[in-house]
Parts: C-alpha cells; sequence; structure tokens
C-alpha cells in the first residue's frame, strides 16, 4: 500500500455545549492518519463520536481543538474562499439517510450537477448532459433516471445517486457516513461492492463509519474503533479479528451473528465494562506495529504477551 498520508488528525477534540454548565464531550482526543488509496473502517456503536468526526474532519463542524491536515493543509485553520473551494472539492461525503440527503424538489440531474456548477467544473450543456449520464451509468443506474425526483427511488437507487453526487465533482477523498445502515442486507452488499470498484477505477480514499463490525471488515485494509469520544483499538483489519485486545472490541465482535444455527445457540456475548480496568491513567500505546491499543502501562506489558 501507498504509505503516503493524505489526511492526518492530531488530538482532535470535539465537545457541545448542552447546557449552562453541562458538556457533552462528542469527540474526546483522538489521533489517527489515512493513507492515500486505502479503506480507514471507523466503528462503535451509536452516540460513539464517530459520525462527528466525519463531520468535523469535512468541517461541517467547527473543531473544538486538535488538528486536521489534509494533503498538507490544515483544515481548521483560517482560509481564503478559493482555498475552501479546493478543499470541499477534494473531500466529499455520503450521508447516512438516503431519504434525508436528498433535496426532494430537485431532479437527479440537477443534484448530481450541484457541485459541478459551484465549482464550475463544465460550461457547456451538452457536455454537463454526457457527465450526468456517465455518472448514473458509473453507479448503475441509467440515464433515464436523470429526469426524476428523489421520492421515486428506492433506498438503495438513493445512495447510488448520493455516490454520483459525490464522486461528480473528483474528489480524492470521501467520507462514507454509515452509507448502507438504512439500506436493506441484501442491498449493502451491492452498494459497498460498488464503492469498491469506483475505489479501484477513480483512486479514492475512504473513510468509512458504521457500526456493523462483519461489513468494515470486508471494505477496510485498517480498522479503528471507537467508545465515548476515544479511539480505544486500531490494527490492520485482519489482525484486529485475530487478535483484538482491547475488552471492548471483544464484546463488539462477540455481537457478530453468523449463519450458523448451532453456533448461534451456544453464542455467548461479551458485555464491556468499562470498571474492569483502570479508563483514567489510560494511554494510547503501540503494542505491536500498527497495532495501537488504549490501555495502561500495566496493561500495554500484559498484551505484549498475547
Amino acid at each position: 500500500m501507498n504509505k503516503e498520508k493524505i489526511l492526518e488528525v492530531k488530538n482532535l477534540k470535539q465537545h457541545f455545549q448542552t447546557g449552562r454548565k453541562s458538556v457533552v464531550k462528542a469527540v474526546d482526543g483522538i489521533s489517527f492518519d489515512i493513507y492515500r488509496g486505502e479503506t480507514f473502517g471507523l466503528v462503535g456503536e451509536s452516540g460513539c463520536g464517530k459520525s462527528t468526526t466525519g463531520r468535523t474532519i469535512i468541517r461541517l463542524y467547527d473543531a473544538t481543538s486538535g488538528e486536521v491536515t489534509f494533503n498538507g493543509i490544515d483544515v481548521h485553520g483560517t482560509k481564503s474562499k478559493k482555498d475552501l473551494k479546493k478543499f470541499n472539492r477534494q473531500m466529499q461525503m455520503i450521508f447516512q439517510d438516503p431519504y434525508a440527503s436528498l433535496n426532494p424538489r430537485m431532479t437527479v440531474k440537477e443534484i448530481i450537477l450541484e457541485g459541478i456548477q459551484i465549482h464550475g467544473l463544465i460550461k457547456s450543456e451538452t457536455e454537463k448532459m454526457e457527465r450526468v449520464e456517465a455518472l448514473l451509468e458509473t453507479v448503475g443506474l441509467n440515464k433515464e433516471h436523470a429526469t426524476r425526483y428523489p421520492h421515486e427511488f428506492s433506498g438503495g437507487q438513493r445512495q447510488r445517486i448520493g455516490i454520483a453526487r459525490a464522486l461528480a465533482v473528483d474528489p480524492e477523498f470521501i467520507i462514507a457516513d454509515e452509507p448502507i445502515s438504512a439500506l436493506d442486507v441484501s442491498i449493502q452488499a451491492q452498494v459497498v461492492n460498488l464503492m469498491k470498484e469506483l475505489q479501484e477505477e477513480h483512486g479514492l480514499t475512504y473513510l468509512f463509519i458504521a457500526h456493523d463490525l462483519s461489513m468494515v471488515k470486508y471494505i477496510s485494509d485498517r480498522i479503528a474503533v471507537m467508545y465515548f469520544g476515544k479511539i480505544v483499538e486500531l490494527a490492520d483489519s485482519e489482525e484486529l479479528y485475530k487478535n483484538p485486545l482491547h475488552p471492548y472490541t471483544n464484546s463488539l465482535l462477540s455481537a457478530i451473528p453468523l449463519p450458523d444455527p448451532d453456533f448461534e445457540r451456544t453464542r455467548e456475548r461479551t458485555i464491556y465494562d468499562p470498571t474492569q480496568h483502570d479508563t483514567e491513567d489510560a494511554e494510547f500505546r503501540e503494542v505491536k506495529p500498527g497495532h495501537w491499543v488504549l490501555c495502561t502501562e500495566e496493561e500495554y506489558k500484559a498484551y505484549q504477551d498475547k
């Protein structure tokens, strides 16, 4: 894999004021890098801060503190309109809900062309139509769909429109925020396979956010596991499955159902109890090359023997 960093996140924090004295630490000091051409999976249960992480990286939220560097440029630093426009073109997002993320008053053609027009990429009307038709074909739809409205499509088709919209401006990096969680299981695999094909064709880099570890393993090169605003474990996809070290990762893996009735009858779910180990003194440490765990000094020594 090409080891050129496309994105660096350092000690990122996103805190929300929910009352006069109450603060929700949605993202609480996380760090990771994403390399060009890879798929980086970010997993955790609902409310752990993974979607907030994606939205903060793409500047939908301003970071409370920390750094996000994309192609060597500080994302949250003060920027000219020209720089921001360039950044918005290079980084795109596929949203979780294909029903809410498309404007119901716009046709598919208008939805896909919106980014192209904002960035002034194509001037001639004929070329615009050709581009829309080519994009629809790329995501498995046909050109007749261009004049229809979002309500005329199924969930899977709408998500394909969302993917076409993201691809329209030729981005380098796409944040996929739970892109399949609102879809039927039969459609989920189609959308994930489409994303893998597009990655190979266009040399894309993905941050793939999800709560389903089985699907994340299928698409990701490396996976970070998030729990209550912190990354508790980060490793190569295979390594994380074969050798999960943090008890929370073990808990998530134990919840994955298998299509085996005998196994399912005897499967025991591991419940994670954060009080069973000291989380206050924990630091993010590299236990083995490329395998990082949030742990205390004592846990670190124990993990190295595993």
